[in-house]
């Protein structure tokens, strides 16, 4: 989305926004463009110009531009590719998600009012990895099912998850078009408990063009195991959420 020229000569006309007791200049640019990015004049996807174009609107330095728009970015609300300049980031709503509840991904968005959908990148029977031989229990020659997918809410993608188990409870992986938990629960088969370990990780350029965000964009890690209720292991997943999204919150009691 582009913002007319007139619109921008009079939003970055120093008089809109410079003030002899204001501070640095760099630091006044950047809080009026913040400003101006929270109170809808400069849209989300709008396309801001040119460094030489807004030092010759501002009077300032091409340096001092690239300083105030650099915090921005830091920010989060001003997103810059090579080759296609700076623009002004999405408004990503952001997303809590509880570490004491169990659900799915599909279960937790409808719960959120939002519509999930899923796209499927791998789905089969495979011969299991060392890793997934020991953490699912599986028998010598027992073939393991493997689902990745990329999750989306609202159109927005959101995670890339990869399940794996036994084949056994899915001897068919072409049944999960959405929810893993839906197609299990047919079966009259549901996880009771999980363990998770969450860390931090960086984007590959692979991962961040699925998520629509720059590679090496912070994301959180997750390696999930579920449990049935009898003890037994049914699901490994692994998965990569989008960091500018999702808060992971767990709730603390006294002992």
């Amino acid at each position: 989305m582009a913002t007319n020229l007139t619109q921008y000569s009079e939003l970055f006309s120093p008089t809109s926004w410079h003030h002899q007791s204001g501070g640095p200049r760099y630091l006044q640019l950047q809080r009026h463009l913040e400003s101006a990015i929270k109170n809808g004049q400069l849209p989300a996807d709008a396309t801001l110009p040119a460094e030489r174009e807004l030092a010759t609107m501002t009077g300032l330095s091409r340096v001092t531009i690239r300083k105030a728009i650099s915090h921005l970015v830091e920010d989060g609300l001003v997103i810059q590719r090579r080759g296609s300049g700076s623009y002004i980031a999405p408004k990503v709503q952001r997303l809590e998600h509880s570490l004491s509840r169990l659900t799915s991904f599909t279960e937790d968005m409808h719960r959120r009012g939002m519509t999930s959908s899923s796209e499927i990148l791998e789905s089969g029977a495979y011969l299991p990895s060392p890793e997934e031989i020991v953490s699912l229990g599986l028998a010598s020659g027992e073939q393991v099912v493997r689902i990745k997918r990329l999750r989306r809410a609202d159109g927005t993608p959101m995670a890339i998850e990869t399940s794996s188990l036994s084949n056994e409870f899915l001897p068919n992986p072409g049944d999960v078009v959405t929810s893993l938990y839906e197609v299990l629960s047919a079966q009259g088969i549901r996880p009771s408990r999980a363990i998770q370990r969450i860390s931090a990780c960086k984007l590959t350029e692979e991962q961040a063009a699925m998520l629509e965000v720059e590679p090496g964009d912070a994301a959180l890690y997750i390696d999930r195991t579920a449990y049935l209720p009898s003890g037994r292991v049914i699901e490994l997943t692994i998965g990569v959420y989008r960091g500018d999204i999702y808060d992971f919150v767990a709730e603390l009691r006294n002992a």
